[in-house]
């Protein structure tokens, strides 16, 4: 399922890191992003003392518990060659922990490493290693949400229309407003609920009216966010995370219609 071609090299060492809505809420995500990454030619593990990347503490102006998470994370992962995550959200928040440690030289620099080598899964899959799925079909419409952290904190926009442009009898139509944000926003949907749902009443509508069958799109908590305001509407669109759909799993996941 990879052309990544060439020479045969060692297989790199990839350490996945789940998420932890993935782990609690769509696991067939995380088993997901481990077919793809292992089509690709990686040898993955999944570190089971792996938690938290420390945003929700960190959104919230708990420095203190986000570096313990942070340390943890770092501790973990450090000795993979790369941690790739079906997140951008949590790829980008372990790319800021070098700005969290930079009162400790050490632990600066161990960060600054660990963020060098991580990656959002659909970057890594395009980005690292030149993959493209084969054999992989679904006869369906489909449209994407571009999600902010990947978009704008990790430059995701072309990789994910890439792969699922290999995906035989998927149309991909356009979403008006594909760049803007769902309403998620981690604890803004908590802190400011009138705005958020005022937003993601507005994405729901948009979705809706491309007709597509499908809504992908990278990180999970924005897809529980607009999966329950279409919910609500009424609206027969399914969710899926796009690495379900690449990996084959998205038609066959428990509860189809759930994100």
């Amino acid at each position: 399922m990879t052309n990544t071609g060439g020479a045969r090299q060692a297989a790199p060492k990839v350490g996945l890191f789940a998420t932890c809505l993935v782990d609690m809420l769509r696991p067939n995500i995380g088993f997901s992003a481990l077919e793809l990454l292992r089509a690709a030619g990686c040898d993955v593990q999944i570190p089971r003392a792996q938690t938290c990347c420390g945003q929700p503490a960190y959104n919230s102006g708990d420095d203190g518990n986000a570096r313990k998470l942070a340390r943890q994370v770092i501790e973990v992962f450090e000795n993979f060659d790369y941690l790739v995550a079906p997140s951008g959200s949590c790829a980008s928040m372990i790319r800021t922990y070098p700005e969290l440690f930079k009162d400790d030289p050490a632990l600066s620099l161990r960060a600054r490493t660990l963020a060098e080598k991580t990656f959002e899964l659909l970057s890594f899959l395009v980005d690292v290693r030149g993959f493209r799925p084969a054999n992989v079909s679904c006869k369906a419409s489909a449209t994407y949400h571009d999600t902010c952290s990947g978009l704008r904190g990790l430059g995701i926009k072309t990789q994910p229309r890439a792969l699922l442009a290999a995906v035989q009898g998927l149309e991909m139509r356009p979403l008006e407003g594909d760049e803007t944000c769902c309403g998620f926003g981690g604890t803004f949907c908590i802190k400011y609920s009138e705005i958020s749902d005022a937003i993601v009443a507005e994405k729901a509508a948009n979705i809706q009216a491309t007709g597509a069958d499908l809504l992908l799109g990278g990180d999970l908590g924005c897809l529980l966010n607009m999966a329950g305001k279409l919910r609500r509407a009424g609206a027969t669109t399914r969710v899926f995370h796009a690495a379900e759909l690449l990996a084959g799993r998205a038609l066959h996941a428990i509860g189809e219609e759930k994100p």
